[in-house]
């Protein structure tokens, strides 16, 4: 059969509606119907077979260890009596035992459904009592009723077991099944009317509650087979009642008349050895009937169980021929279809998992990306295939040139940044060097004060522009050639924080940073030194402490604020670890890009700790490769913090700057074993002195020496 047309709508609907149809048909039914059925009938068939046909095995033997044990509770000095009671306890613990290893087998388990499983456990779990039923009868603890009711709750669980065995699923069958099990249970009655009479006999008096017990169970039987013969076959109904009516259980109604119709107590007309002969006869003719009944309900079963097995079979094969015309058309007409859509898949593939990241790494790079060198436009069939080709190329297209425009507009940005930034560095680093002058021709304190405070402003003014240029991706202004001792790098750092008053830096080991990475760690440890101090109480100091370690030096800083919630902390340490792209939109977190920046450019790692003060501890690790022993002299100058109040300005001149320089007040709110042993600095300083700042004196030969920008002698 051929498919004419290019219709990829034509194509779908051919290749999935002829094995949609035939398969949900046919094997739906197959499998759903005819295979359910099939699979409960084999079930079923082994747990009859090992579990159903012991059962009944069982109930026998325990019918006659019953009648044993009522006979020897009635007269425990017969000689005989013990020894027939030990032979059918014997045959009972050997039934028992044969049902509890098929219970045992995981394929018996696994065949039986969960109602089954509960109602075979409540079967064995009655047997467990057998034991200590068999010890009270010995010890002569239970009389004879209480025997009769303990082992009725022994056989009671076993037909409820075979009742609800389900052979096959018919209605009319199952209905015959559970007719035969009631039969059974009738013959039941029978076995419990024999041991309670038969007893009673032997001790030679019936009592009031015995001929109820008697009178009830013969009117069960008589109820039972009322009810349960009409439900088999005619033939079947016709052999009981011909039975029943015959002379060979003329005997048993006679009996049963003249143990229910006795006055005194004493029975008339019957004795124990007839009763025995009786009863006996009739269990054993309706224990035959009852198994030859059983066998020809196995034989009207076997047919409907053949027919089932059979229809799962045709199912089966129809099934598979369904199977393999729809494979062949499915084949036929797919072929065509599956060519177009790998061609497809491929272009596809190629353009989102080659070309697009490609073409999104080199724009990244700020590489120049042509859209129709690096995406042509391809041309497809005039079909439905063709127009989805089509889009895709439309789209891949649409992307290429979105990225090249948004890559151009992050460059335009990035030149803003640098240009404004440039700009301003060149007006502030003016203005520094106007505030110098300016501190150098002062003579009064206050303004000297007031000048240093505006250089302090102005220096971190410094530092936001050049903040500016990180964000941009450019190299910063500021550079060194040659390595600055470390104190002195953390000294010039906390020039450029705000609150710089607050911070203590302890004496750290005489190591040096290496040229190219003084600026970059200057800025890094400012960022960390001014969000200590931002993000803590205005009272409380900031620590910066440090020691060598393996393969490098840890720089730690520690401040006394709320801390940071543990998904904060995670998140800002990815941010620092990961260094993401720059997104415009992300400006709250401007200082962790900055210094997420800066610690990639110089391969530091940076991270954030909960601070054992209650606070946050940023851990900055600086490795060999940025450090090095041979420490250069600097002209640095470091003050403390806690100086006095500015002297009058009565007092002399150089009396008020040896107060500037040379106080020892301890800063209000803080006790002065904080102040034990830090380094700390009274007025700003940087390190555009001798950098190579646009417009700078040029480097650290350039006359103004050292790595602070000198000051005014103030002694």
């Amino acid at each position: 059969m051929r498919f004419r047309g290019k219709s990829i709508r034509r194509k779908i609907v051919a290749l999935l509606l002829v094995p949609l149809v035939s398969l949900t048909a046919i094997w739906a039914f197959a499998t759903v119907l005819t295979g359910r059925e099939a699979g409960d009938l084999f079930n079923v068939s082994s747990v009859v077979e090992k579990i159903g046909y012991p059962i009944e095995d069982t109930v026998r033997v325990l019918q006659e260890e019953r009648r044993q044990t009522l006979v020897y509770l009635a007269d425990p000095r017969a000689s005989d009596g013990l020894a027939a009671l030990r032979r059918s306890r014997t045959a009972t613990d050997e039934a028992v035992g044969s049902i509890r290893d098929n219970a045992r087998n995981p394929d018996v388990r696994d065949a039986m459904g969960a109602d089954t499983d509960e109602r075979l456990t409540a079967v064995l779990d009655a047997f467990e009592g057998i034991e200590s039923l068999r010890r009270s009868v010995e010890d002569g603890t239970v009389n004879r009723s209480q025997a009769l009711d303990l082992y009725n709750r022994l056989v009671d669980p076993c037909y409820v077991l075979l009742a609800n065995l389900h052979v096959v699923d018919n209605v009319e069958l199952d209905k015959q099944y559970r007719a035969l099990v009631n039969l059974a249970r009738a013959r039941e009655l029978l076995s419990r009317e024999d041991a309670l009479l038969g007893s009673a006999l032997i001790v030679g008096r019936i009592s009031h509650s015995e001929e109820r017990d008697i009178s009830d169970l013969v009117a069960q039987r008589t109820l039972m087979y009322d009810t349960s013969l009409p439900l088999l076959p005619v033939s079947e109904r016709d052999r009981y009642e011909s039975f029943w009516k015959n002379a060979s259980t003329a005997p048993l109604r006679v009996a049963e008349e003249a143990a229910v119709s006795s006055t005194d107590g004493t029975p008339r007309g019957v004795t124990a050895k007839s009763w025995d002969s009786a009863a006996g006869n009739v269990l054993d003719e309706l224990g035959t009937l009852n198994d030859q009944a059983n066998d020809r309900y196995q034989n009207r079963v076997e047919p409907v169980a053949m027919g089932v097995i059979a229809k799962a079979v045709i199912a089966g094969v129809l099934g598979l021929v369904a199977l393999l015309v729809s494979l062949f058309l499915s084949v036929r007409v797919g072929r065509t279809l599956i060519r177009d859509l790998r061609q497809l898949r491929l272009e596809a593939h190629e353009a989102s998992g080659v070309r697009l990241p490609s073409v999104m790494r080199r724009l990244s790079a700020g590489e120049q990306v042509d859209v129709e060198t690096e995406v042509p436009r391809l041309e497809y069939d005039k079909n439905e295939m063709g127009e989805v080709g089509q889009a895709l190329n439309t789209l891949q297209r649409a992307a290429v040139e979105a990225a090249v425009k948004q890559a151009e507009l992050r460059a335009g940005v990035s030149e803003v940044f640098v240009n404004l930034a440039r700009r301003s560095q060149v007006l502030l680093h003016k203005q520094l060097t106007l505030l110098d002058a300016m501190e150098r021709r002062t003579e009064d304190t206050e303004e000297l004060a007031d000048l240093f405070r505006l250089d302090h402003l102005t220096t971190r003014m410094r530092r936001h522009a050049e903040g500016l240029v990180i964000l941009s991706g450019a190299a910063p202004s500021r550079q060194w050639r040659k390595p600055v001792q470390l104190m002195d790098v953390v000294r010039a750092a906390v020039a450029e924080v705000e609150d710089y008053e607050r911070i203590e830096v302890r004496r750290l080991p005489r190591i040096a940073v290496t040229g190219p990475a003084v600026a970059d760690i200057t800025h890094l440890v400012a960022e960390l030194l001014e969000n200590a101090t931002v993000f803590s109480p205005p009272h409380t100091a900031v620590q910066v402490l440090g020691e060598r370690v393996a393969n490098g030096f840890t720089l730690e800083i520690h401040d006394r604020g709320l801390g940071m919630a543990a998904e904060a902390l995670l998140d800002a340490n990815l941010r620092l670890a990961e260094t993401p792209e720059f997104e415009l939109s992300d400006t709250d977190r401007l200082g962790l890009f900055v210094v997420s920046r800066l610690a990639q450019r110089q391969n530091v790692r940076v991270s954030l700790q909960p601070s054992p003060y209650g606070g946050t501890t940023a851990v900055v690790f600086i490795p060999d490769a940025l450090l090095t022993d041979d420490v250069p002299d600097t002209n640095g100058i470091g003050f403390r913090l806690d100086r006095p109040q500015l002297a009058k300005e009565s007092e002399p001149q150089d009396s008020r700057r040896a107060a500037l320089s040379q106080g020892s007040a301890q800063r209000p709110g803080l006790p002065a074993s904080l102040l034990d042993g830090p380094v700390e600095l009274e007025a700003p300083v940087d390190l555009d002195a001798i950098g190579d700042f646009p417009g700078a004196l040029g480097d650290e030969d350039s006359g103004r020496g050292g790595l602070f920008r000198p000051r005014p002698s103030l002694t």
